[in-house]
Formats: C-alpha cells, structure tokens, sequence
C-alpha cells in the first residue's frame, strides 16, 4: 500500500512537471517557440535531402512530434486514475486540452492554430493510453511470476 501511494506521488510530480514543460512549448510566442520547436525544419531539411519535398515534410514532422508531444499526456493520466481514463473519456480530455490550447495560441502573437494539432494531440494520448496498459500489463505479469 505504501509502495502505491509513493509511485502515485512520482506520478503526480511527473504529470506537474509535463505540464509545465507542455505549457513551456506550446505558449511561448512564435519567435521564441522556433527555438524550442526548431527541430522540425532541420528533420524535413533533412527528409529533403532523400527527395521529399520541404513543405510536405515539414507538415508531416510537425504532425508527429504532435503525437509524439501528448504521449505522456496519455500515459500519466491513464496511470494515475485508471478506472476513470480509459478510450473514449481520455480521448475527449485530450481533445479538448488541445482545443483549449489552440483557441489560446489565438491569442499569442505569430503562433498559428490547426485542426491538425488537435487529432495528433489526441492520437498521441491515445497512444499513451496503450503504451501505460501495456506496460502495466508487463509489470503486473512479471511480478506474479
């Protein structure tokens, strides 16, 4: 019982710290967003080189490092309420925290909204979702062995 209680605290503390770190990438003003997020030119630069044309591999690294963003959205909240986050409820909270932060990127100078960042937001909690069942999954098997 201790145990669980002192791994939901870690969980917490993580879940905090995601947040801000979220918070930190998705609110900073376009300017200096790019230095943060400035990968996604360098990786569709990159993907040109092979003969990918830039724009479309520009939207395609910047649709999956949205995925990739909200995975531990879906893994932490998945792992912290279990019985209360699981397939369609999750997949509302992430759509609408990503809703939520699009509609307040309006209000950031430079930053741009998209329909697109919500669904790979929400993809990427989903797959969170699976990635903490599974691991829980393992754990609990390993253990009763």
């Amino acid at each position: 019982m201790l145990a669980r209680q002192y791994a939901t605290r870690w969980l917490k503390a993580l879940f905090i710290a995601y947040m801000v770190a979220l918070a930190f990438v998705v609110f900073l003003p376009a300017r200096e967003a790019s230095t943060v997020t400035g990968f996604v030119g360098v990786i569709a630069g990159w993907l040109s080189v092979l003969g990918l044309p830039q724009d479309a591999a520009g939207i395609a690294v910047e649709f999956i490092a949205n995925i990739v963003l909200f995975v531990p959205f879906g893994a932490l909240v998945r792992l912290l309420k279990p019985s209360l986050w699981n397939g369609w409820p999750l997949a509302l909270l992430a759509a609408a925290s990503s809703g939520t932060i699009e509609v307040v990127q309006l209000l950031i100078p430079g930053r741009v909204t998209a329909l697109s960042d919500v669904v790979a937001n929400t993809l990427g909690a989903l797959a969170g979702l699976v990635i903490a069942k599974k691991s829980a999954s393992l754990l609990t098997s390993a253990q009763s062995e």
